[in-house]
């Protein structure tokens, strides 16, 4: 049987966004109607890409061991954070990027599962690991690409675009998290 190529990761990181990754979408969203900012948004997402690479590296290595019954409720968490920070603030401190930063070490932890579980990742690990980061770069850029496009770039300049698009997606997303939360830590 021959060997999976690059393509093959980048399907597999692509997929593990969009759309298999859930809660990789709404923590994606929560960053961007944090600014509503392309730019930002762009800036934001690279944060976090670098984070994760690293701790996806590192874990799918052996060098970190991959605990999820502690990594999945801490993704849940990252999202609940980030939906209180648009909702109590609505607008990015400089503290935002450190916290983004580290959120990315948290998810590069749980990405590292769905990585690992393909056989071949480890015959050729390097070529997995980029393959994995671009596609789920990829997914990432077009959720941001999707919502700039289809609802803030038509709408946020509208005086109910906060009352009625972002604080109840953030709330919304909020909830969702405390659930996940909740039975992530249960199970």
């Amino acid at each position: 049987m021959e060997a999976p190529s690059f393509l093959h990761f980048v399907q597999l990181g692509f997929t593990h966004v969009i759309p298999l990754g859930f809660d990789h979408i709404l923590f994606i969203l929560t960053l961007f109607f944090l600014s509503s900012d392309l730019k930002k948004a762009i800036v934001q997402c690279s944060v976090f890409t670098i984070a994760h690479s690293i701790s996806l590296g590192l874990t799918a290595t052996g060098i970190i061991i991959n605990k999820p019954s502690v990594i999945e409720p801490l993704i849940a968490l990252s999202i609940l954070f980030t939906s209180l920070e648009i909702i109590i603030g609505n607008k990015i401190t400089r503290w935002h990027y450190l916290v983004l930063f580290l959120f990315g070490l948290v998810h590069g932890m749980g990405f590292a599962g769905a990585l690992l579980e393909d056989s071949n990742v480890s015959t050729q690990l390097i070529s997995s690991l980029l393959g994995f980061n671009l596609g789920v770069e990829l997914g990432q850029l077009l959720v941001i690409m999707f919502i700039y496009f289809i609802i803030n770039n038509w709408f946020k300049h509208q005086s109910w675009y906060y009352s009625k698009v972002v604080y109840p997606f953030a709330a919304g997303c909020g909830c969702i998290a405390i659930y996940w939360t909740i039975v992530r830590i249960v199970q």
